[in-house]
């Protein structure tokens, strides 16, 4: 029995939940939203008043890019 949650698939394009997000960047939810206020991450895009997503291309070119954590 697997006891690991199942990595996130990488859509080509598409958006990522926080979760799926911070997948790929191992830091805590206010550091990641610490990051956006700071410049550091792209912001991301509010699908309704409780939900935001991040394009799938950005976060694909900050993991390219190397952009700290």
């Amino acid at each position: 029995m697997n006891q690991f949650a199942p990595a996130p698939k990488f859509p080509e394009t598409g958006y990522l939940r926080l979760p799926d997000v911070l997948y790929f960047f191992p830091i805590s939810k206010s550091a990641w939203w610490a990051g956006i206020k700071a410049g550091i991450y792209p912001a991301g895009y509010k699908l309704s008043a409780r939900v935001t997503a991040w394009r799938a291309e950005d976060i694909r070119s900050l993991l390219q890019r190397g952009v700290p954590v």
